[in-house]
């Protein structure tokens, strides 16, 4: 028997099928959801507008904001850990950013930078308590959650008397910085795109003949520049191996020479300023800061990084999967209102594809490992 054929009957060697091979990429859950949500709300909303130009804004726009943060949270939890103050630090950050300018009148540009150097430290100590101490991070995220909110709450009544601070986007008018998170892109096209009747435009009034979306807001823009930036770290980077390793078996990952406890620093930090940038392009969206901002984010988000397929253990997952899973939230949350059922039926939405992405991930988990 030749060598070739020794080695195809060896049973220690185990032929991988395609379907299994299908069946353990993380984006899978993702887009068999995203699929599966896309066509039922054709069929049940299709003509409600959901799909016309304004209608794919609404829930795109929604859909960038889970994106953001759940990019972040995506990193952080192939990494091992979780981080449940993503909700607060996105009010933190809002309100810091509104005391800044509005009460001590700083540039808004440099209110900005202040605040992302503030918040990006924040993570930063929370990645080293939880490496130093060996505590859970859902133990020390929890605290810093209470935390940051009860200083979101304190703050604004101790200074300005309220918990809402407005007047921010009087302040950001002209200014550099607050245009890379409250800005607009490709304005031009789309009023050609309304001049020659292929999107909507206004009717009547001051605003006739202008196109109903008048370009993409920077929300969206930095929703997509950070997956495609963590997705490139990820699948590209020796960086990105270090954070697979990291949540896989991290005495493992240190044997081989991974520095886990940096990397798990980082990836906190990192997951702050997603936060931070979710924070600041809210707030130049409204103008204003309030210290109910962010509650519930940071559920939400963990929800989207597992329904695109990333494992509560670590060391697997996908930011194309979490992006994915942010698509169906968005979708879900306007289709909702389009199709004309109970919003607050979200939340039951929520928790069911939370249960049967966990029970898809556990069976996708025991292929991977071959436990049974």
């Amino acid at each position: 028997m030749s060598e070739a054929n020794t080695a195809l009957s060896d049973e220690r060697i185990k032929n991988t099928s395609r379907l299994r091979t299908a069946l353990i990429r993380p984006e899978l859950g993702g887009i068999c959801g995203t699929i599966i949500v896309f066509a039922l709300f054709l069929i049940f909303a299709g003509d409600s507008g959901m799909f016309n130009s304004q209608g794919v804004m609404n829930w795109s726009i929604v859909s960038a904001q889970f994106m953001i943060i759940a990019v972040g949270a995506c990193m952080l939890m192939i990494a091992g850990e979780f981080d449940l103050s993503v909700g607060s630090m996105i009010g933190f950050a809002g309100m810091m950013i509104a005391i800044f300018t509005v009460t001590l009148e700083w540039p808004v540009w440099q209110a900005i930078l202040v605040t992302f150097a503030l918040c990006i430290a924040i993570g930063a100590l929370s990645g080293y308590i939880v490496v130093r101490t060996g505590l859970p991070s859902f133990i020390v995220t929890l605290a810093f959650l209470f935390i940051l909110r009860g200083f979101t709450i304190y703050l604004p009544q101790l200074i300005e008397r309220r918990t809402i601070i407005g007047g921010i986007d009087d302040a950001a008018e002209g200014d550099w910085l607050a245009g890379l998170f409250g800005g607009k892109i490709f304005g031009g096209l789309f009023q050609w795109l309304g001049d020659n009747g292929i999107i909507a435009t206004f009717e009547r009034g001051t605003r006739a003949g202008d196109p109903v979306v008048d370009g993409i807001p920077m929300l969206i823009v930095w929703a997509i520049g950070l997956v495609i930036v963590g997705h490139f770290i990820l699948v590209r980077t020796r960086f990105g191996n270090w954070i697979f390793a990291a949540g896989g078996d991290a005495q493992a990952a240190r044997y081989t020479g991974v520095p886990v406890n940096r990397v798990k620093i980082l990836m906190f930090m990192f997951t702050a300023f997603c936060a931070t940038v979710f924070a600041t392009c809210q707030v130049m969206e409204f103008g204003s800061a309030g210290a109910d901002r962010g509650l519930l984010k940071e559920f939400e988000a963990i929800i989207a990084v597992v329904i695109g397929g990333a494992l509560l253990t670590g060391g697997y997952g996908s930011v194309i999967g979490a992006a994915l899973g942010a698509l169906i939230f968005g979708v879900v949350q306007q289709g909702l209102f389009f199709a004309g059922v109970e919003s607050s039926l979200f939340r039951v939405f929520l928790g069911l594809i939370l249960l049967f992405a966990v029970i898809l991930n556990t069976y996708i988990r025991r292929l991977i490992t071959g436990e049974r």
